[in-house]
Parts: C-alpha cells; sequence; structure tokens
C-alpha cells in the first residue's frame, strides 16, 4: 500500500509538471462550457476526458471544440478569441507527399543488346539462353555475367 501511495503522489506531481502553470485555463473552461451546452456530445466528452489526461489538445481537435463552442449561446467572445489565438499558435503539420515510384531494377540495355546480338547468330547457346531468361525475368545480372556476354561476343566474332 506504500508503494500504491508513493506512485499516486509522483503521478499527480507528474501530471502538474506536464500541464502549463498558468491560473486560467481557456481550453478547460472551453470544454466545461460546452459540456453545459451540449451534455450527450460525444466529442466533447471524449476531448474533454483527454484534454484531463494527457493535458493538452491537437489542433484539429482544438479547431473541432471551437466550432462547437462558437455555436453555443450567451458565451464570452474574448474566450473564443482566446481559444482561436491558441490555435493559430499551433504549428501546421502537413504530410508530405509520396516519393514517385520507381522499379526496383531497371534493364541494362547493353546486356539486352549483347543477348540479342550472341542469340541471332547462336539460338542455341545455353548459357546465353540462362542469361536471357534472368534478363526477361527483371533480375540483375552480375558484373561477372555481363563480363561473360561480352568475352562470348568476342569469342564468336560479332
Amino acid at each position: 500500500m506504500y508503494h500504491f501511495i508513493y506512485f499516486s503522489n509522483n503521478f499527480r506531481a507528474m501530471k502538474q509538471v506536464n500541464k502549463k502553470s498558468s491560473d486560467v485555463d481557456i481550453v478547460n473552461e472551453v470544454l466545461e462550457a460546452c459540456i453545459m451546452a451540449y451534455p450527450v456530445s460525444s466529442f466533447i466528452i471524449s476531448i474533454y476526458q483527454q484534454y484531463q489526461k494527457r493535458g493538452s489538445l491537437s489542433k484539429k481537435q482544438l479547431q473541432g471544440l471551437h466550432g462547437k463552442a462558437s455555436a453555443v449561446k450567451d458565451f464570452s467572445a474574448a474566450k473564443l478569441a482566446t481559444l482561436e489565438a491558441l490555435i493559430k499558435k499551433m504549428p501546421n503539420r502537413f504530410k508530405s507527399e509520396l516519393p514517385e515510384t520507381k522499379p526496383l531494377y531497371e534493364k541494362d540495355k547493353t546486356a539486352g543488346e549483347l543477348i540479342d546480338a550472341i542469340l541471332a547468330k547462336y539460338p542455341q547457346h545455353k548459357r546465353v539462353l540462362f542469361f536471357q531468361s534472368k534478363y526477361n525475368n527483371n533480375q540483375p545480372l552480375s558484373g561477372i555475367e555481363i563480363d561473360e556476354l561480352k568475352k562470348f561476343k568476342q569469342v564468336l566474332k560479332l
């Protein structure tokens, strides 16, 4: 039980550290006024609970709260203006655009030309047929294999 009391006291202290040290909490006041005006609104209740737990709301949530609070009759314009100033002060977060998709492997045109030239003269060359199947299946040819194709071209005098 001692540990529980110690933990709960530390948790309260941590919660107080996370909250701003201002005496006037406009967001909390606006939330409470909106709860009084809209007691069954699940949006207002959920962001109120989140604000109580985390001590802050996102910019989108504050914009939604501002929209709800502006519809409340007899609500202070000064509090709305303060809430709007808090919203404007928060940074805008944009999602970056996705990069262009490009194929993992681009076919080496010189290797394709070497394969075609050799197979034009010797269509049954097994090793070059193997290279052609690799080339057609978009598998990269290693440097050794390309050198081998160049040797075949020299040996066959193409």
